[in-house]
């Protein structure tokens, strides 16, 4: 039979044993801890030695970039096409390709019969308005004068409205060719040699890319004589995924990048976003339009679009030198006090001028470390060493 002291004692004995057993599971879970965490300790010599720097995590404005495949394309504003709307022979050419031209300046002149009697028609015209005017104007006098009949003055009228609206006319015909009437009258004071010339003159500044006409060459309405670009101002077609359409605006500032100019970034605004689909690539076409000052871009040069995205977002950002990506997993180092440096697993999100999105594994306030990451993991590799050969 158990005496009520043996019974006392066995349960002490039991509460003992589960006591110690508790706490060698808490030691060991202490232990395990600690190797999750893989903490670094440096003395204050080592840290000076390798100048290691550190940074406070914080919440900053975070600007990704998603890019589009892009090429060059001409300002349709700043393109010409140029011919003559008179049929003719071409009489002389002033431009070659790769020329700089301004607007007004003469390419070539056309020679013709057709000219020559339009520029006829004005003048006759020009001569016949000139006399109902000077009549009407007398007719006027000697009636105001009470000289003149209301007869004559009015027949006077008659011949003025007429002899107006044929100059009007003459004058629209000349105008329509490219023609002014110091062009035409010009030629009354021995200006051009031949009166069935016609100047062609360039409509932009900008250089001729061009030239498709020589001289005593047959050429009419369908002929493309001249084209000449201005790429002071250029634009750049990129193929945006419709799955994209609801991250931009046409208000969007933009930047372009391109193979041969491998250290600089071109800045642009959208202008044009398109309204239909490609049935075959499932894009839309994105347009920019970018100045161009220095003549560097080229019309069918290709490139990235970049567009910016989450401009108005904010979240907590670290210099990307920070992180250390091994098999696949990022982690950074957390200073806890001033010589211990803990290895911290995180979730990384955008990354953009040289500074990455911490999703997860921060806090704002902590301190990382952004220079000397590297000796921190060659010191950890060294514990992991030693342990392993323990």
């Amino acid at each position: 039979m158990i005496t009520r002291s043996k019974l006392l004692c066995a349960i002490c004995i039991f509460f003992f044993v589960l006591s110690g057993c508790n706490s060698k599971q808490e030691i060991h879970e202490e232990e395990s801890h600690n190797e999750n965490k893989q903490i670094v300790k440096l003395s204050f010599e080592s840290i000076q030695q390798i100048n290691l720097a550190t940074e406070a995590v914080s919440l900053q404005p975070v600007i990704g970039y998603f890019t589009l495949p892009a090429r060059v394309i001409t300002d349709q504003d700043n393109e010409a096409h140029i011919g003559s709307l008179v049929p003719g022979r071409v009489h002389q050419v002033f431009v070659q390709a790769g020329d700089q031209v301004t607007t007004g300046q003469p390419l070539m002149t056309v020679e013709s019969l057709e000219i020559g009697a339009i520029k006829a028609g004005f003048l006759k015209a020009k001569a016949a308005f000139d006399f109902a005017n000077a009549a009407y104007a007398r007719q006027k006098k000697l009636f105001d004068e009470q000289i003149g009949s209301q007869k004559a003055l009015l027949e006077s009228q008659a011949d003025y409205d007429k002899a107006l609206a044929e100059y009007k006319a003459e004058d629209k015909k000349i105008h329509s060719i490219s023609l002014s009437d110091e062009d035409v009258l010009g030629a009354l004071n021995g200006d051009e040699h031949t009166s069935g010339t016609l100047a062609i003159k360039s409509p932009i500044n900008g250089i001729v890319v061009e030239r498709n006409v020589v001289i005593g060459e047959y050429i009419d309405a369908t002929t493309t004589a001249f084209k000449i670009m201005n790429i002071q101002s250029v634009w750049i077609d990129g193929q945006m995924y419709e799955k994209d359409l609801d991250k931009i605006n046409q208000k969007t500032n933009v930047l372009f990048t391109t193979t041969p100019y491998p250290n600089e970034k071109f800045p642009g605004q959208i202008i044009y976003i398109g309204q239909t689909v490609d049935e075959q690539t499932r894009t839309l076409v994105v347009r920019g339009e970018f100045n161009n000052p220095h003549n560097k871009l080229k019309p069918n040069m290709f490139g990235e679009l970049q567009i910016p995205v989450g401009v108005n977002s904010k979240a907590l950002m670290i210099p990307d030198e920070a992180v250390v990506n091994e098999n696949g997993q990022d982690y950074v180092f957390v200073q806890t006090s001033d010589t211990t440096f803990e290895r911290r697993t995180v979730i990384t999100g955008t990354a953009a001028n040289n500074r990455i999105e911490i999703k997860d594994g921060l806090s704002e306030g902590e301190r990382v470390i952004s220079q000397g990451v590297f000796y921190l993991k060659s010191e950890l590799k060294k514990d992991e060493f030693s342990g392993d050969e323990h």
